[in-house]
């Protein structure tokens, strides 16, 4: 996909030219580099991992991503840039785990179960991702246009529990308490294994699941 034109400049090879009236200057505008971006996603949530959202600095996540502290300002103008971009990104790469092999047309308990294992599994093997989501969750840095962009993301699992009520499979509660009861509930399993360092088996998944649907079941 092609950067959109930047005005005032024309590309050559991976640089902008700056046009003035009789001359053309380099200028130190880049194409966006996915590989750096990554390494930068990477570093932020190992960091937040360790340390706490509020505890990083652009300084710490250029050191723990290899990079010069100038090339993640190219790309993240503050932190608050950083912080709100992965999350979006996050959130909507986790949501499309999460609905993977998901039919709509499936039995619903069929389909409830592919959706809360697949959480289970992208959570477990993405736990810095997790830990990133849920600090930032009631934070400040995110902004208000993210959490509704967030909200509209979610909006596959808020339609799976609405599923759930009307065709009488679950409690008629709020759907965002039968949400956070049904994440919560796979959030503290991984919580326990990870902090732990407890080896999850068949059995736990089963139980964790039971546990879960006999909370939500009408």
């Amino acid at each position: 996909m092609k950067d959109p034109p930047v005005r005032g400049f024309i590309r050559y090879s991976n640089y902008f030219l700056k046009m003035n009236k009789s001359s053309f200057t380099f200028a130190a505008v880049k194409q966006r580099d996915d590989k750096k971006i990554a390494q930068i996603f990477s570093a932020t949530l190992k960091l937040v991992a360790e340390k706490g959202v509020a505890g990083i600095t652009m300084r710490q996540v250029a050191k723990e991503a290899g990079l010069a502290t100038g090339t993640v300002y190219i790309y993240f103008t503050d932190k608050n840039k950083l912080l709100n971009q992965l999350y979006a990104s996050c959130r909507a790469s986790s949501v499309s785990a999460y609905f993977s092999g998901y039919e709509d047309s499936l039995a619903f308990k069929s389909g409830f179960r592919i959706v809360w294992d697949n959480i289970l599994q992208h959570r477990m093997e993405n736990f810095e991702e997790s830990v990133f989501l849920e600090q930032c969750f009631h934070s400040p840095f995110i902004t208000a246009s993210t959490r509704e962009m967030s909200r509209q993301l979610l909006q596959p699992l808020f339609k799976l529990i609405e599923k759930g009520k009307h065709e009488k499979f679950l409690k008629d509660l709020d759907t965002v308490m039968l949400l956070i009861f049904m994440v919560g509930s796979i959030t503290e399993v991984i919580k326990y294994v990870k902090y732990h360092q407890k080896k999850i088996t068949i059995g736990m998944i089963q139980e964790a699941f039971g546990v879960c649907w006999d909370g939500l079941a009408r």
